[in-house]
């Protein structure tokens, strides 16, 4: 448990300052006018099923009003996490206090933990906070919790893959700017890599879509576990973490 001091540091330093709270009300504002928006589509599509009674089998507020937000949550994330990681190592390299917390007698993969697990923390209250949405639904209409569940597990898995690369490349530079660019950019990257399966053919369109970050979340938000889409998220997660170890290990050694 030597992560654990680190992880409340971390924690402090979120809610010490503007970040986490900025990070919760710009994403919940973003999210809820989206949700805001699908939802009045819903009602009205509810209204003329009234007039059209064979038009209400196709209507379901699971389907049609948490799939899309989900989507549209996903990609909302690409612009957002860099916000929670950008300082985590950028900001002690540019202080100098990453040479003084590498000599704590604290494994670097402690270090990381601490810190991997602290911008978790805040994206998982961030989670939290968006059940809202369903809890609405829910009041309107039966929804399907099973669906919905899986759909955040999808958003979770999809967060930590996002946490990850956003740590990896803030442990590569002491610009908290370039930081959280290079990971919007790198992020960025992965879902694009969705869009070129489109116009490829074969196996190199296996292969893109694969690689596209997004598109693992379609199962997700359909209410569907499919073993290769947590796998990748797990394996681009831990994948990442690792290459931060090695950045760690690597800034150690040079002193």
């Amino acid at each position: 448990m030597r992560w654990l001091p680190i992880f409340k540091k971390e924690m402090r330093l979120y809610f010490g300052s503007p970040v986490a709270y900025a990070f919760l009300a710009l994403f919940l504002l973003v999210t809820g006018w989206m949700f805001a928006q699908i939802f009045l589509i819903y009602s009205e599509l509810s209204m003329r099923a009234f007039m059209q009674p064979m038009a209400a089998q196709n209507l379901n507020p699971t389907e049609n009003v948490m799939r899309p937000l989900f989507s549209n949550m996903s990609v909302v994330l690409l612009f957002f996490m860099p916000m929670l990681t950008m300082r985590l190592f950028a900001e002690e390299k540019k202080s100098g206090t990453i040479e003084l917390l590498l000599t704590y007698p604290v494994r670097d993969g402690e270090v990381l933990a601490g810190k991997f697990l602290a911008a978790g923390a805040v994206y998982g209250l961030l989670l939290l906070l968006t059940l809202t949405y369903p809890g609405l639904m829910a009041a309107f209409g039966r929804i399907e919790w099973g669906a919905i569940l899986t759909g955040y597990l999808g958003l979770l898995l999809l967060g930590s893959a996002f946490l990850a690369v956003g740590v990896f490349v803030s442990s590569l530079t002491e610009n908290q700017i370039v930081a959280g660019s290079a990971t919007f950019g790198a992020l960025l990257g992965f879902w694009l890599i969705g869009w070129g399966a489109d116009a490829a053919g074969g196996w190199a369109r296996t292969v893109l879509q694969y690689l596209s970050i997004i598109e693992h979340m379609d199962s997700f938000g359909k209410g569907v576990l499919d073993t290769k889409d947590i796998v990748y998220y797990l394996t681009v997660t831990a994948f990442a973490l690792f290459l931060t170890l090695r950045a760690l290990d690597a800034k150690r050694w040079k002193g």
